[in-house]
């Protein structure tokens, strides 16, 4: 898909305290239309797209991508990127906290749980309000919790422990059960929090609408444990569905289905390193699809109304040039 541009500079001072500029330059994406698959709903919003460049190095490049409340952020180091999401996480806790007296925050695997590191460092650890956080999985390997492929030994390790987050609003599958029944029982436990106002819900849909969500994403574009591919990626009925033959060991897992993840206030994808390029590259270039074979995961995440945010570092975007982006 082509994009046209035209680009406004206005130089600002650089804000001390975040980083960021006031006013970057503006390369803006004049309004365009997609060609939907026949018999489905255009992926894409007729929504103007945006993108500002950092004029100085070592500053984030932000840009709204494919629906109207993405954005992209490319930072030089994955340090940088961990401060930046640091900040943004303390301040959605505050403003959920303040408004509603309790924050849902979801966690994936993998990288992204070394990326959280500085929320565990001054200010924030004794900024931020720990006791009103409720902690959530997308995603868990159906193992012990001790076992090195728990994603919840992964964040206890590297995160958990070192914040004073209640342990009883941590939120574990239970270890003891099948994968079936480990979705079931947690599916079942959500509601719950629902019904007990933990977790807000979307009145219109009556799905859980989580605070933020903080996902990663695989080489190959997979989210959760929503493979490319999968029958998984079409479930709209359930809310945590379980998956015995994963691509990536342990075959067995449970997960979010996509109307979950897609009903959350916020999503954060924190995604580094250049083995994800190839999959960054897909989902932010506006090539078509045929249908959900040829879509990876990562690009079947569009939030309902929420915002969607693109943690990344250069690495990441590298396969991203100016005919994709403006970049």
């Amino acid at each position: 898909m082509a994009f046209s541009f035209s680009t406004v500079s206005s130089p600002k001072t650089l804000l001390p305290s975040s980083g960021f500029l006031r006013s970057p330059p503006q390369t803006r994406l004049r309004p365009f239309s997609a060609r939907p698959v026949p018999g489905s709903k255009p992926r894409f919003s007729h929504q103007p797209l945006s993108i500002s460049i950092g004029l100085h190095r070592r500053q984030p490049v932000k840009m709204a991508a494919a629906t109207g409340s993405k954005q992209l952020t490319v930072f030089d180091t994955e340090e940088e990127l961990a401060v930046s999401l640091a900040k943004y996480t303390a301040g959605l806790s505050d403003k959920f906290t303040r408004e509603r007296g309790a924050f849902t925050v979801v966690l994936s695997g993998g990288s992204l749980i070394k990326a959280l590191r500085k929320l565990t460092e001054s200010p924030y650890l004794d900024s931020v309000e720990w006791s009103k956080w409720h902690v959530f999985w997308v995603d868990e390997r159906v193992v012990k919790k001790d076992h090195p492929d728990s994603n919840y030994k992964l964040a206890l390790d590297g995160f958990l422990s070192k914040v004073p987050v209640p342990p009883n609003q941590i939120y574990a599958i239970n270890d003891t059960l099948p994968p079936e029944g480990a979705a079931d029982d947690y599916e079942a436990r959500l509601k719950q929090l629902v019904w007990d106002h933990v977790i807000k819900v979307v009145p219109t849909s009556g799905l859980p609408c989580f605070d933020l969500m903080l996902l990663g994403m695989g080489p190959d574009g997979h989210v959760a444990s929503l493979f490319p591919g999968h029958p998984l990626l079409k479930e709209t009925q359930k809310w945590v569905t379980h998956i015995t033959d994963s691509p990536k060991p342990p075959p067995e897992r449970i997960t979010f289905t996509f109307p979950i993840i897609n009903a959350s206030a916020y999503v954060a994808m924190v995604v580094t390193g250049s083995g994800k390029a190839g999959a960054v590259h897909k989902a932010l270039s506006g090539g078509e699809n045929t249908g959900y074979t040829d879509r990876l995961p990562v690009e079947m995440v569009e939030l309902d109304q929420g915002e969607f945010t693109w943690f990344t570092d250069k690495a990441a975007v590298s396969m991203l040039n100016e005919k994709d982006t403006g970049l």
